[in-house]
């Protein structure tokens, strides 16, 4: 038996107890096929994908792997174009059969995913919340500490939320995000009883992962201590805290006392996509590869992870290097 073979690993066919985050539009079928053809789990974010563009990621994700990915969806949201149902049918169709929920609850859809023998991930940010998933049918639990970056649903950090989940529900995989960034973190999330590790903000630095050249530097270059957690950026998804880089979007509204109204710039156009439509100033909107205009004013996600995150590499070069880093720990841990 393999030193990294977990509950999870078994589970869901890993040859590695490593997960890349569904990291918004960062996400796209190289960066998840390059992840599942290294023995990771690789994910893709639809919440935000029309039913066309859902199945075209899909489809082109399936030919380029034969390794394991799976889709997140964000359970509970208005500002959605695609009703949760709709999105869950979708993806079955096109044979996907992990599902990972966040931001609302899992409930719903776990009959419909169980009966096309699917496993569903749910990610809770409490001991309680995941003994509800639990009771619910949910199979495997995400715990999200508060230290991650893009939008997140805890308040507590990753070091004790695990091992108050693990505890909480003894008989169920949990995977552990937030601050994992490198083989040393996930050792130590292995050792607290979770089953695997999941990272965004480090896979933000690879290759295949769909993002602006200028956002990807600052991740590189940033520090630990470089990461603000409110709710700023809301245009389009509002009232859920994030965390992101510091850039001048912050520095301005922090300059003038955090205001909740009339901030500075509302309103104001700083970019656009390729197809000129425009972006404004506290809009939800990650910095894709195509954007043209002020990139460095958007929300640049991270965790406080970004610190240790600081090398571009290619996706299975950063799984092999994971993996080998995360036994290196263990061993020295024994």
């Amino acid at each position: 038996m393999s030193q990294l073979t977990t509950t999870l690993t078994d589970a869901l066919g890993l040859d590695v107890p490593i997960v890349q985050a569904p990291i918004g539009s960062a996400t796209c079928p190289a960066l998840a096929a390059t992840v599942a053809d290294a023995g990771a789990l690789g994910m893709l974010a639809v919440t935000w994908r029309d039913e066309e563009a859902t199945r075209k990621v899909l489809t082109d994700t399936d030919h380029r792997t034969d390794g394991v990915f799976g889709v997140n969806i964000v359970a509970d949201s208005d500002a959605k174009d695609i009703p949760t149902e709709r999105h869950v049918e979708v993806c079955l169709d096109e044979g996907i059969d992990v599902f990972s929920f966040s931001f609302g609850d899992a409930a719903p859809y776990i009959e419909q995913i169980h009966s096309h023998d699917g496993t569903v991930l749910q990610t809770v940010g409490s001991a309680s919340e995941a003994k509800a998933a639990v009771d619910a049918g949910v199979d495997i639990l995400v715990a999200q500490g508060w230290e991650a970056g893009g939008h997140v649903q805890s308040t507590v950090a990753t070091l004790p939320l695990v091992p108050r989940i693990v505890d909480a529900v003894p008989d169920t995989p949990v995977i552990a995000a937030g601050g994992i960034a490198d083989g040393r973190g996930i050792a130590a999330v292995l050792t607290l009883g979770a089953a695997g590790a999941w990272l965004g903000t480090r896979f933000l630095a690879t290759e295949e992962a769909h993002v602006h050249r200028l956002y990807r530097q600052r991740v590189l270059e940033a520090d630990e201590t470089e990461t603000v957690y409110s709710a700023l950026f809301d245009e389009g998804w509002p009232d859920v805290p994030h965390r992101v880089l510091e850039n001048t979007t912050v520095a301005d509204w922090n300059a003038a006392g955090q205001p909740e109204a009339e901030r500075p710039g509302e309103g104001e156009v700083v970019a656009e996509t390729d197809d000129g439509t425009p972006i404004r100033r506290y809009e939800d909107s990650l910095a894709v590869p195509d954007i043209d205009g002020a990139v460095e004013e958007l929300p640049l996600y991270a965790g406080q992870s970004a610190g240790l995150t600081q090398k571009e590499q290619p996706a299975n070069e950063l799984v092999a290097t994971l993996a080998e880093e995360t036994i290196e720990a263990l061993e020295r841990a024994n």
